[in-house]
């Protein structure tokens, strides 16, 4: 299983003050170093995380894949097609949230996201959905052939009970599976942790986890080297 770095949250600490430190790009850079397969980054319409300057430095510097986070809106699927990332990960994205709060849901938005990974993929970048895990949303993303779907893994992480967290866990192993028979990619993430990562590593089907605000977290104390390493070792 892959482990790929979400340095969103390095910028959102850069942005609070208006400053130009930390650098999302030089964690990313260190991140490279430290062994991870892969930096995710969100931008979003009101630049709150990353801006087009960090995404362009990116594609520039960084020698591992490159996964863009994005709503399937004209500007950004614009910005997409010129930078282009090894993959774009068509997520939901509303103002007034304070991160992403759930899948896509692509049987509702068929047309347009048919149109969008049309466009993408004339530009040769792969396409992920980032979906609730259901077996009618994983289809819809085949039918519209996506590469990837990414697994919305955060009712899981949010689960307040063991209960939950296995009924959730078994919803997720059943889409896994599912997808592969597809042939679909399967990537999974949000809200995942040095804790609950453990599991992952005996659900067959993940090809890669997206981890960012918990490691950004505990290199605050140990350092961004270490958290990454930490990690990896847990996923690997």
């Amino acid at each position: 299983m892959r482990f790929t770095l979400n340095v969103d949250h390095i910028a959102i600490l850069r942005n609070a003050r208006g400053e130009v430190q930390p650098d999302p790009v030089t964690a990313a850079l260190l991140a490279e170093q430290a062994g991870v397969d892969g930096i995710v980054v969100h931008l979003r319409e009101d630049r709150r995380h990353i801006n087009e300057r960090d995404l362009r430095l990116l594609r520039e510097l960084i020698t591992t894949k490159l996964d863009l986070e994005m709503a399937a809106v004209d500007e950004i699927i614009a910005i997409a097609c010129d930078v282009q990332p090894e993959l774009a990960t068509i997520v939901p994205e509303r103002r007034q949230e304070l991160t992403t709060e759930g899948g896509i849901n692509v049987i509702d938005s068929i047309s347009l996201l048919k149109s969008t990974i049309k466009d993408l993929h004339k530009h040769e970048i792969e396409v992920s959905l980032f979906i609730e895990p259901e077996i009618e949303q994983i289809d819809a993303a085949a039918e519209i052939e996506s590469d990837y779907i990414e697994i919305h893994t955060g009712t899981f992480a949010n689960a307040l009970t063991e209960a939950d967290k296995f009924d959730e866990l078994e919803k997720i192993r059943i889409a896994a599976k599912h997808a592969k028979k597809l042939g679909l990619g399967v990537n999974a993430g949000h809200g995942l942790n040095y804790s609950n990562i453990k599991i992952f590593r005996e659900v067959e089907g993940i090809d890669e986890v997206s981890i960012g605000q918990a490691v950004i977290a505990r290199a605050m104390f140990v350092g961004l080297k270490e958290a990454v390493q930490e990690m990896i070792r847990l996923v690997k």
